[in-house]
């Protein structure tokens, strides 16, 4: 099987269950930013710095993310494939995840400047990616049936991936760049 089909070249794709909508779709634009997100994940994944134990926890996200981009892709009417969900048990540790980090955290009393380090740096790039897919999903969800889990875990991981950010650089003490607006 070859990776090419040559289907797309008019600028139409097919979702799950055969449905043909053009690219600049919407439902197409939630999964492909989703996509995009689960890459920086691997990204941050890759970085010296980020422990076992996260890195752990990023695999399991990518892999939900996998699931999110599934749900998103298909023509749930048409197909008859079985796709997966997400469950409040994924969301729930996104939630749990944070409370450990937040409890090894110094008090936020600042907005954050992203930077400080490459692990840190690609954490933030995340989050925005990641705000992003969220506020297409939530396009989309106005337009047609979303799962709305995808919704809720997109907004829990954003705040994830800001707590990751700020836990990496507190582990190797690098200071915050907080944000001192000029008076």
């Amino acid at each position: 099987m070859k990776i090419y089909t040559k289907t797309g070249d008019k600028g139409f794709t097919s979702l799950i269950g055969g449905t043909r909508v053009p690219k600049f779709h919407l439902r197409i634009e939630s999964y492909g930013t989703i996509d995009e997100l689960n890459s920086y994940i691997g990204l941050i994944a890759d970085q010296e710095g980020v422990s076992a134990h996260d890195k752990q926890v990023l695999k399991q996200v990518q892999d939900r993310l996998f699931t999110a981009g599934a749900s998103l892709a298909a023509d749930h009417k048409k197909s008859k494939m079985v796709v997966p969900d997400l469950t409040l048990g994924d969301i729930e540790l996104l939630e749990q995840e944070m409370d450990l980090m937040d409890g090894q955290l110094p008090t936020l009393k600042h907005f954050i400047l992203p930077g400080g380090s490459n692990a840190i740096s690609f954490c933030h790039l995340a989050r925005c990616v990641c705000r992003r897919a969220e506020r297409v999903v939530v396009h989309l969800a106005e337009e047609s049936s979303v799962d709305e889990n995808i919704v809720i875990y997109l907004n829990r991981l954003s705040d994830y991936l800001f707590m990751l950010a700020r836990k990496t650089g507190y582990l190797h003490q690098i200071p915050e760049n907080k944000w001192l607006p000029r008076t």
